[in-house]
């Protein structure tokens, strides 16, 4: 266990600041133009690879008794990005529409960059900031959101996701030997849909309509809408484009990690719609130091789904005896993710391990690879 007074000391925390060099190299590829762009996607799935594998795995845990002022520089690297990023979009924006030296083929690779980065880094920070109880930060999550056009995501995440994990009422759960291009489409319509309906339904609990004020699909549509308007008005009807550009490829980088931390893992269904608690083994873990730094500690998901309410520099690492393990990284994994027969042969016979080790009873898997049985109560 790592001792608070260490957790609390800024060369802890530096790790985790490394996301920040990403800012001055999309400039500088920006600048360089040609296919010096392709160096943002590299520098993000590549070399956190490669450090991955140099490095190993990090098994340490943070000693959970760790107050909040202690974590003062790990709180500070995401309240800081939102502020990064939006002075980098929109000012990459500015300058992709308004310089000669970069063609269109380069513009559309700088802004599949700028998505990488929004979406690997922006989204999961905008991740851990809707998790807090402080309101600035939820906000700063909701505009982190606003930017890849993807605000929903905090309604279904925090009110579908996480209360419906492994069960059919969760889209974002990926099922077994469901290939990623059958998984996007489904999660796109799916989120969106049980979002705005996880949102109404608790409206109509208090007896209010689902237009009423208080829906934040109202400050999400603002949000969303005055980010493309600024798109346009910054880079005109190129510069609106460049912008969707960018948010689907961070949505697509965000779907890449969601099929990844749950793919196969269901929770048993105990009879009439009721399933078992959620537990760490119902979501993949990855121990490995260098993408856990880039990803601030997002493939200790295990523990974040077994205790929401945790920063991420207390997150616990699980053992093999209480976790599903991933082979290597999300970044890894998310590529294997995009070539089906590639993933199935990794992954599938890990799914099957771990179904006779924690449910050795179930002989017919059928209802839970199709999402057939009884939605939870």
């Amino acid at each position: 266990m790592i001792p608070s007074s260490q957790v609390a000391k800024l060369q802890s925390a530096l790790p985790f600041w490394l996301s920040l060099f990403l800012v001055p190299l999309i400039w500088i590829v920006a600048g360089l133009g040609g296919w010096w762009v392709l160096l943002v996607p590299i520098a993000t799935w590549y070399l956190f690879s490669a450090l991955d594998a140099a490095l190993g795995l990090n098994l340490a845990n943070a000693d959970l008794d760790t107050t909040e002022d202690d974590l003062f520089w790990y709180r500070l690297v995401t309240l800081i990005w939102p502020f990064l990023q939006f002075a980098t979009l929109f000012g990459v924006l500015w300058y992709a529409t308004h310089t000669e030296h970069l063609t269109m083929a380069g513009k559309i690779g700088l802004f599949f960059g700028v998505g990488v980065v929004t979406g690997t880094v922006g989204i999961n920070y905008s991740h851990e900031l809707m998790h807090q109880k402080d309101k600035r930060e939820r906000w700063l999550g909701d505009i982190l959101l606003a930017m890849v056009l993807y605000s929903h995501f905090r309604s279904e995440h925090l009110l579908v996701h996480h209360r419906y994990v492994g069960t059919p009422r969760d889209p974002v759960t990926a099922r077994y030997n469901e290939g990623f291009h059958r998984f996007f489409p489904r999660v796109l319509i799916g989120s969106l849909r049980s979002a705005f309906k996880a949102e109404k339904d608790m409206l109509a609990r208090k007896d209010l309509p689902w237009t009423d004020s208080s829906n934040p699909f109202f400050r999400y549509w603002a949000l969303q809408g005055g980010m493309l308007l600024l798109a346009l008005l910054i880079g005109g009807w190129e510069g609106l484009l460049l912008f969707i550009w960018q948010a689907y490829i961070a949505i697509w980088q965000l779907e890449l990690v969601n099929y990844v931390e749950h793919y196969g893992l269901t929770r048993k269904h105990q009879g009439e719609g009721k399933y078992e608690h959620v537990k760490p083994h119902h979501s993949w873990n990855a121990a490995h130091k260098a993408s856990n730094w880039l990803l601030i500690n997002l493939q200790r998901h295990s523990d974040h789904h077994y205790k929401p309410d945790r920063r991420f520099p207390l997150l616990q690492n699980y053992t093999e005896a209480d976790a599903p393990q991933l082979p290597y990284g999300y970044p890894i994994m998310t590529m294997a993710a995009m070539m089906p027969p590639v993933w199935k042969h990794y992954m599938n016979p890990r799914v099957r391990k771990w179904r006779q080790m924690y449910y050795p009873e179930i002989t017919n898997w059928h209802s839970y690879n199709k999402a057939k049985n009884p939605m939870p109560r």
